[in-house]
């Protein structure tokens, strides 16, 4: 028996031809739909990437307990129960994370492995350069300096990943007991691609160079933000050209007579949908979490069927398993998707610190934190890393141990309080959509009948998940007895809520676009600006605005979310009628 899976980072659902009417030419991945079972509700557990693998490893979630970080000691890896069990599990990618502190576990679980360096501002090639500003700035020359080490698409990291997938399969086409894994990071920002890619998307765009979104509201000019679009476009493309090479193999060696085949995503990204960019800072609206998933399996067959059961990320590792005669481990809590029943009446899904959401598969239901502190918040490890760094001892200062959890296999964990972060669910609110009668998530509703009902799934959910009782105060939900109308949120923050979504002014609306984007500290040295912000965004002055990153301006903070576009535009008619100090532009 064999198995063979291919991912991509940041792949969305609804621009794949097999979910809708697209303009993307991805012929591969209708091919493969005619080839595979096509699950049509497939949602993401724990974003984004890492926090995805980790589930993908485990099958249980992550959010609740953790953010971003390695695979923990008590953790059951499924590429590691395959090895053990004699099956050999390699591992080609270029996803860089994989090589940070925070990934640092997750490769090493697989019986032999290679990288391809390259991708999102790796540091990879050291070119000496003037000092980055910071770290964004930093990134992105790096990213320049790595595309130059890729001139041609032979050389892409992409490419040389599927190569090495390639080669892998013609070094072990006729042995048996093996599992391949090609992880791709693309469509994952920064869209690059060669120019044949973009030829297939032509269009009129003479501006900046804009291939990696900021995680902000829209705030580029129509132009730009479809030129975004169709730099994605090229990229899936490219992906989609990268799919064919393997459907071409196992059409060429008859693999499909007895080698599981499982194609799948771990989150979407938003390409202007909802006025926001990227992933992580706003609601995990389905463009980010409602994923595309394909499998064959060569026991069940199934050709170019749909499925509609609810499934998750959770459920491939058991699914992995259960192919090779493995049985799942009790704290795996996936299922097994190579049969075609119901697996789950409820889908959980989210970030640390974010939204807790759900859904029925009719009903997504957002629970934001009662609270604006979004507290209390902990991090529950034995690894304690983010993405790029250790915990640093100021956040280690704090920590208590704490009881088992019942994966923890009697280990007690750190329980670390959670650093201050600039995603804040409060802000957005608790919103609850009627997918069926509202499929892009355009108007949330109110209803306490359905609220109660999906929050009693919820609550339920987590119960099964072990959640730590921080995160039903934080979520304002009782973690025992009834729940009742008076712990109803949606309701009670509909107003911010509706305040947050509104699409922020296009620049050209706005009158004093200087002093917006100019640094917080230049600006409260401008006569009355202080003022304006005490009037206008109180808060911001007694808080956020306080501990801002010095080079923070106003525009930042409306992009993400923090100022409301009707408060961005009465500060904006006030600061107009202000006098600009020197080294400060005037409207």
């Amino acid at each position: 028996m064999r198995a063979i899976i291919v991912m991509f980072d940041s792949l969305n659902r609804h621009l794949l031809s097999p979910y809708a009417d697209t303009f993307i030419d991805a012929p591969n991945f209708a091919r493969l739909a005619s080839r595979a079972v096509t699950f049509d509700r497939f949602y993401a557990g724990s974003m984004p990437c890492m926090p995805a693998r980790r589930e993908m490893h485990t099958g249980r979630y992550n959010f609740l307990h953790r953010s971003w970080g390695p695979l923990e000691p008590f953790d059951d890896s499924m590429p590691e129960l395959l090895k053990q069990a004699g099956v050999h599990t390699h591992l080609a990618s270029d996803h860089p994370h994989y090589w940070e502190d925070g990934g640092a576990t997750y490769h090493t679980r697989y019986s032999t492995w290679e990288f391809f360096r390259g991708q999102e501002g790796d540091p990879w090639k050291g070119v000496v350069g003037d000092p980055p500003k910071g770290p964004g700035d930093a990134m992105k020359r790096q990213d320049a300096v790595n595309r130059t080490y890729m001139p041609t698409e032979t050389e892409h990291s992409q490419t040389r990943t599927v190569d090495a997938g390639l080669h892998f399969l013609e070094t072990n086409v006729d042995a048996d007991r093996w599992l391949l894994q090609i992880e791709m990071f693309d469509p994952h920002e920064p869209f690059f691609t060669h120019q044949r890619y973009k030829d297939l998307y032509p269009h009129d765009y003479d501006g900046p160079e804009f291939d990696w979104p900021p995680y902000q509201k829209v705030l580029e000019p129509g132009d730009q933000v479809e030129h975004a679009r169709n730099e994605y476009a090229a990229l899936v493309s490219m992906c989609d050209r990268s799919l064919g090479r393997v459907l071409d193999f196992m059409d060429e060696h008859a693999m499909w007579d007895d080698t599981l085949l499982l194609v799948n995503t771990d989150h979407g990204f938003l390409l202007g949908e909802h006025g926001w960019w990227a992933k992580s800072v706003m609601p995990w609206f389905n463009e980010l979490v409602h994923l595309p998933m394909f499998l064959w399996d060569p026991r069940a067959g199934g050709r170019d069927q749909r499925r509609g059961a609810l499934a998750q990320t959770i459920d491939i590792a058991p699914t992995v398993l259960r192919y090779f005669g493995i049985e799942p481990t009790p704290d795996m809590q996936g299922a097994d998707l190579t049969q075609d029943e119901p697996v789950r009446e409820g889908a959980l899904f989210g970030i640390h610190g974010g939204h807790v959401n759900v859904t029925d598969g009719r009903y997504v239901y957002m629970r934001a934190a009662k609270e604006q502190a979004n507290g209390p918040l902990e991090e529950f490890t034995l690894m304690p890393t983010h993405m790029r760094a250790r915990f640093s001892t100021q956040e280690l200062k704090e920590w208590e141990p704490a009881e088992p959890f019942t994966f923890t296999k009697g280990v007690r964990t750190m329980r670390i309080p959670a650093s201050p972060s600039w995603m804040n669910p409060w802000q957005h609110g608790t919103l609850l959509f009627d997918l069926q009668e509202d499929p892009a998530q355009e108007t949330p509703i109110v209803d306490d009948d359905v609220e109660l009902r999906m929050v009693e799934l919820l609550r339920r959910l987590m119960l099964d998940n072990d959640a730590p009782p921080s995160q039903y105060e934080r979520l304002g939900i009782p973690r025992d007895g009834d729940i009742e109308p008076k712990h109803l949120l949606v309701r009670e923050q509909r107003e911010r809520a509706t305040a947050v979504a509104a699409p922020l002014p296009a620049m050209e609306n706005l009158r004093a676009p200087a002093l917006l984007r100019a640094p917080l500290l230049e600006l409260l040295r401008i006569t009355g600006a202080k003022d304006v912000l005490a009037q206008e965004a109180p808060a911001l002055v007694q808080s956020e605005l306080l501990s801002a990153p010095i080079s923070m301006t106003l525009l930042d903070l409306a992009r993400y979310g923090y100022i409301p576009a009707a408060v961005l535009r009465r500060i904006d008619e006030q600061f107009a009628l202000l006098t600009a100090p020197p080294g400060v532009s005037a409207p």
